[in-house]
């Protein structure tokens, strides 16, 4: 895996049948779906792959059929994030032999910690890790926003990169500045309306939602960021804005944002959109309405 991690990472939902189990069928067409569209790795197990949902049981199998079907044509990166300690030493430990390329860390998301119990965390883990490994803020999900001291931290004890979700522009930008001439840290925004700022200030890629769907709108985007075509970086922006009016607008609950990811996917062909619990897929009314956002979604390369 060559370092820094650059490019478009889709973080991948986890297709699953009516029953709940992994829809293999629809992974296969997924993946082929990422890959034709040009990403540049892909993240399992993260928000998008509903990980805290998910039965060990079911992420093991995730992560080896992933892994197949990728057969090493570009990164794959887990997220081992757990309630429990040991269940994400577990989980890594299955990541390396499945054969992905690094482990994705966010803070354990239930117990309130402080940035130094957050700390301690990670220099208890991290000695146990079989694969490098990214950091994770996503302070929505985790109820802590990782200080730029936590990441330096963290660094020190070997991280490669971070994933920045917490849409924090001054505190992304200060991660940039922080970081950006080391060649071997990754600055990954997980806000797709950054990706042009990410790369134009030295950034490098970004951990995209609705590249589960249009994977090649945003190579594109990240392509005429590395290249500073505003002209270009300006329309394109234009169709990622269009899908904050539509795909991810559609429904009541913050739970959009994944709802209206897999039912795009549906829309499109390539996996059924059901859900873990506690989310439940759009009825028929939102999934019509989804479906016609995609057909009417005009895009070409």
């Amino acid at each position: 895996m060559k370092l820094p991690l650059k490019g478009i990472i889709p973080p991948m939902i986890t297709p699953l049948t009516e029953d709940g189990k992994l829809d293999k069928k629809g992974l296969t067409n997924l993946i082929d779906h990422l890959i034709t569209g040009g990403v540049h790795g892909i993240f399992l197990l993260g928000t998008n792959g509903e990980a805290p949902s998910l039965c060990y049981e079911l992420r093991k199998e995730l992560i080896t059929e992933s892994c197949k079907l990728v057969a090493k044509r570009i990164p794959v990166l887990v997220g081992i994030t757990d309630t429990s300690f040991d269940g994400s030493i577990e989980i890594a430990e299955h990541v390396k032999e499945a054969g992905a390329d690094a482990v994705v860390i966010a803070p354990p998301y239930y117990m309130p910690i402080s940035q130094s119990e957050m700390v301690e965390y990670l220099e208890e883990l991290v000695p146990k890790l079989p694969l490098p490994f990214i950091m994770y803020n996503m302070p929505s999900c985790t109820k802590m926003h990782l200080t730029l001291d936590t990441i330096k931290r963290s660094k020190e004890l070997g991280a490669i990169g971070i994933k920045d979700s917490s849409g924090d522009v001054g505190y992304f930008y200060a991660l940039i500045e922080e970081f950006k001439n080391d060649p071997n840290f990754s600055l990954i925004t997980g806000t797709e309306m950054f990706l042009p700022e990410t790369i134009i200030y030295g950034g490098h890629g970004a951990i995209a939602g609705g590249a589960n769907f249009f994977p090649r709108l945003f190579v594109d985007l990240y392509d005429a960021s590395v290249a500073n075509d505003t002209e270009t970086i300006a329309r394109l922006r234009e169709k990622v804005l269009k899908l904050y009016d539509t795909i991810y607008d559609t429904g009541e609950f913050v739970s959009r944002f994944i709802k209206g990811t897999k039912s795009a996917l549906k829309a499109l062909g390539v996996c059924e959109d059901y859900m873990a619990m506690p989310l439940r897929n759009f009825d028929d009314e939102n999934r019509a309405i989804i479906k016609k956002y995609v057909e009417e979604y005009e895009y070409t390369h």
